[in-house]
C-alpha cells in the first residue's frame, strides 16, 4: 500500500507539484437497525482506493481513484497536478505550508474485542431485546435500537518523507422509545439523541448495558407525555453534559474551524462569528470555561495518532479561562494565519474526498463542582438534557437548542419532570454566564459519528468531552 501511495506523490511532482500526499484507505463498516424487536436493516460494506493531493502554487489539486493496478496511482497523481495548475490560473500568491517534520510510524486503536470479532447474530440478539423490553412499557408505540462498526486502514505518503500506517476501530450504539398521547409524541433516547461512539472495540457497546437501561427510557417517554411544559421565563439553567456535548460542537467547534474564519470554508454549516485579531484578547465565556482539542484523549471518538497530512496528534488549547486562544487548523490554513505549525486537525471521511479541516476532541475540561452541588446550590431553575432539536445561524452566534427531557430545580432539589424545554441564546454571552462546571469524575467524552461539512458533503467523526455545567440568566420556554 506504501508503494500505491508513492506512485501517486511521483506522479505529482513529475506533473509539477511542489508538495504532494497521498492516502490509500480500506474502509471496512457494518451497522444495523432493529425496530419493535424486528431487525429492518443490516449493511455491510468494504471499500478501496487512493486519493492524492498536490500542490502548485497557491492551490490544490486532488484527485482518487479506486483502482489500485500498477500504473493508476502514479496517473493520480498526474491528475491532481493538473488540477492543482488549472486552479492556480486564478488562485492567489504562492504559499509555504507551515512546516512539519517527516514521520515513518505505525498507530492502531488500542480494543479488547475488535466489533467485527462478534457475531452478528449476538449483535441482533441484543437490539431485538433491547427494543422489545422498551416496547412492552404502556404506551410506547416504536422502539429503536442500532450500532455501527467502521474499521479503517490508511497508509500516507508525502512529499516530504511521511511515511504512516494507521487502523482505527469504531463502533457505537442508540436506542430511543417514542410514546404516543392524545395530541403529541414524546421521546427518550440513550445514552444520548444518536447513542455514544468511541474509538474502541465491541467493549463500548456491551459498558452501555442496552437492555438494563431499556426499561427506564421506555417509561421516561410515557412520563413526559403527561408532564408539565417547560414554563417561559429568564431563570438558572443546568445542562447535562450530552446536552453540553452539542452546545460545545455547534457553538465552538464548528466557529473556531480556521478555514472557516479565513472564509475559505462555507458550506452546509457556515462561516464564523470570530476574527482572527481578536486570537489571545477575545473573551469567549467566563473564567470557569477551558476548552482544549486533544486528539490524544483514549477511547474518545475523534481521536487517532496522526491526521491526514501526518502531523502527530497533540491537545490545543482553544480557550483558556474564558479568553479565546486557539483554533482548528491545518498545514495550509496554519501558515495563511500566521501560527507557525499546524494544529493537526485535517482529515477526510474516505480516500476519495479532500482533507479538510475538521473537529478533533473538542471539549469542555473539567471543574470542581458537580451536578449535584450545581442543583443544591440553586434556588431556582431548570435542568436540561438529552437534544432533541437545534437551529444556530451561519456565523454560530444566535442559537436555540431543545431537549427531550427537563426538571424543575427549586431549594436546592429537583422537582417535577418537564416537557418540551428549549433554550435560547448569543454564544459568547452564554458562555460567559457559566458559573460552576462538573468535575473530572462526571467528565464523559462523547462521540458524535455525523459531523456534517464540506460540499460534496463529508461525514466526519468528532469527539466532545463534557461535563454539566450551569448557566445564569438564560432565557427557557417550552417548543413550539
Amino acid at each position: 500500500m506504501f508503494d500505491h501511495a508513492r506512485a501517486a506523490v511521483e506522479g505529482a511532482l513529475a506533473a509539477g507539484a511542489t508538495y504532494a500526499d497521498a492516502r490509500v484507505m480500506i474502509v471496512r463498516t457494518e451497522s444495523m437497525q432493529c425496530r419493535n424487536a424486528v431487525v429492518e436493516d443490516v449493511r455491510q460494506a468494504e471499500s478501496a482506493g487512493v486519493g492524492v493531493r498536490a500542490l502548485v502554487g497557491s492551490s490544490w489539486g486532488f484527485y482518487a481513484t479506486p483502482d489500485l493496478d500498477a500504473a493508476a496511482p502514479r496517473r493520480a497523481g498526474e491528475q491532481a497536478a493538473a488540477i492543482a495548475r488549472a486552479s492556480a490560473l486564478v488562485g492567489g500568491p504562492a504559499f509555504e505550508l507551515a512546516p512539519a517534520d517527516p514521520v515513518e510510524a505505525h498507530w492502531e486503536t488500542p480494543f479488547a474485542e475488535h466489533p467485527f470479532s462478534v457475531p452478528i447474530g449476538d449483535k441482533g440478539d441484543l437490539l431485538v431485546e433491547a427494543t422489545r423490553i422498551m416496547a412492552s412499557t404502556p404506551g410506547v408505540r416504536v422502539a429503536n435500537a442500532s450500532y455501527a462498526v467502521w474499521d479503517t486502514e490508511k497508509w500516507l505518503v508525502s512529499s516530504e518523507g511521511h511515511r504512516i500506517s494507521q487502523h482505527l476501530v469504531e463502533c457505537g450504539a442508540a436506542m430511543d422509545a417514542t410514546a404516543v398521547g392524545d395530541s403529541e409524541t414524546q421521546r427518550r433516547s440513550y445514552p444520548g439523541i444518536r447513542g455514544q461512539y468511541g474509538t474502541e472495540g465491541w467493549e463500548l457497546v456491551r459498558r452501555l448495558d442496552l437492555t438494563g437501561e431499556a426499561p427506564r427510557v421506555g417509561e421516561e417517554a410515557v412520563a413526559l407525555l403527561a408532564a408539565p411544559a417547560c414554563p417561559e421565563a429568564e431563570t438558572t439553567l443546568i445542562l447535562g453534559s450530552e446536552q453540553l456535548a452539542l452546545q460545545v460542537h455547534e457553538s465552538i467547534g464548528h466557529a473556531i474551524e480556521l478555514d472557516r474564519i479565513l472564509g475559505w470554508e462555507a458550506a452546509y454549516a457556515g462561516t464564523s462569528f470570530l476574527d482572527l485579531a481578536g486570537l489571545g484578547r477575545f473573551r469567549y465565556g467566563s473564567e470557569v470555561m477551558n476548552v482544549t482539542a486533544d486528539a490524544t484523549l483514549p477511547g474518545a471518538l475523534g481521536s487517532f495518532g496522526y491526521d491526514d497530512e501526518g502531523t502527530p496528534a497533540h491537545p490545543v488549547d482553544i480557550v483558556r479561562d474564558g479568553t479565546w486562544v486557539g483554533v482548528l487548523s491545518g498545514r495550509d490554513s496554519a501558515a495563511i494565519a500566521g501560527l507557525g505549525s499546524s494544529g493537526g486537525m485535517v482529515r477526510a471521511d474516505g480516500w476519495n474526498r479532500l482533507p479538510m479541516v475538521r473537529m478533533t476532541n473538542v471539549g469542555l475540561l473539567p471543574g470542581d463542582s458537580s451536578l449535584e452541588e450545581m442543583i443544591a446550590e440553586t434556588d431556582e431553575g431548570v435542568f436540561m438534557d438529552t437534544n432533541r432539536s437545534w437551529s444556530i445561524d451561519d456565523k454560530r452566534l444566535n442559537f436555540q437548542f431543545g431537549c427531550e427531557i427537563a426538571w424543575e430545580v427549586r431549594d436546592g432539589r429537583l422537582g417535577r419532570m418537564l416537557r418540551n424545554p428549549t433554550y435560547t441564546g448569543i454564544t459568547p454571552r452564554f458562555w460567559a454566564s457559566m458559573d460552576r462546571v462538573g468535575n473530572a469524575s462526571e467528565w464523559t467524552f462523547w462521540g458524535t459519528p455525523n459531523c456534517g461539512k464540506g460540499q460534496p458533503m463529508q461525514v466526519g467523526h468528532t469527539g466532545h468531552p463534557a461535563v454539566p455545567a450551569r448557566f445564569r440568566d438564560v432565557r427557557v420556554g417550552v417548543r413550539g
